[in-house]
């Protein structure tokens, strides 16, 4: 065994993070959990890093992520509690982690139950006149230009206080760039472009604004992690995530 290798007790704490982390999600490629420390330090409870790395890992609400690497450096835990599989941390762990999403990551996303659910029925006001939406389908583009584009078809419905309501299918395409919110936890889009069939640009622009009112980090945050945003680097059809993290527990199997 080389100098780096883990031995047998790295190698349990690592199998049983592994196995708690994995029964939290819907289905994962591949995951590895390198837990390092040694029997001295075991004992006091301390660790020396902890680094996660998983391929094609599902979330509960059907989201995916194409790959998610974390890394801590030291981490404080109950050493008893270990030794009877149960990884509890003494206080929380900061670590840095790098999310890769695919386009077709993302557009599965926004087909989710769990994202079209939350599109639907969305109400705004534009110019004293009010609207409510009904989406039926979304797309996302990532360009190797550092933006990327949406085009969406919906429904609007408007109406007005002599209670007329009117329905029409609508399109929209626009051009945005994702931006990092004040609070590290949802996104903004810088609008570079946007047009719509029978839209003026005030109410494509309130459409897109009412969007990313729903984009928020905290869907892909793992049990007991929080994530919180820092940069994107947005690729032809790939969109990495650079973020800090915040691991508060490490989930039992």
């Amino acid at each position: 065994m080389t100098a780096n290798s883990p031995d047998l007790g790295e190698q349990a704490l690592s199998k049983v993070a592994e196995i708690g982390i994995s029964n939290q999600l819907d289905n994962v490629e591949d995951l590895n959990i390198d837990i390092r420390t040694n029997p001295g330090k075991f004992i006091q409870g301390e660790v020396d890093s902890v680094e996660i790395s998983g391929k094609g890992m599902v979330m509960k609400q059907d989201l995916r992520m194409e790959s998610l690497e974390v890394q801590t450096t030291k981490v404080s835990i109950n050493p008893f509690s270990a030794l009877l599989g149960n990884i509890e941390l003494d206080q929380p762990a900061n670590a840095e982690a790098q999310i890769v999403l695919t386009e077709e990551d993302l557009n599965r996303a926004l087909a989710s139950s769990y994202i079209a659910n939350k599109l639907q029925g969305l109400k705004l006001q534009v110019d004293q006149q009010f609207y409510t939406i009904e989406f039926h389908r979304a797309t996302i583009h990532l360009l190797d230009s550092g933006s990327m584009s949406l085009d969406i078809d919906f429904v609007l419905k408007e109406s007005n206080f002599v209670l007329k309501e009117s329905n029409e299918d609508k399109s929209l395409s626009a051009t945005v760039i994702p931006k990092v919110n004040a609070d590290g936890q949802k996104i903004d889009l810088e609008i570079l472009s946007v047009q719509g069939q029978g839209l003026n640009p005030e109410l494509g622009a309130a459409i897109l604004k009412q969007i990313t009112t729903l984009l928020d980090l905290s869907s892909f945050d793992l049990p007991g992690m929080t994530l919180w945003l820092q940069r994107f680097d947005i690729q032809a059809e790939k969109m990495i995530i650079h973020a800090k993290t915040k691991i508060e527990q490490i989930p039992n199997f």
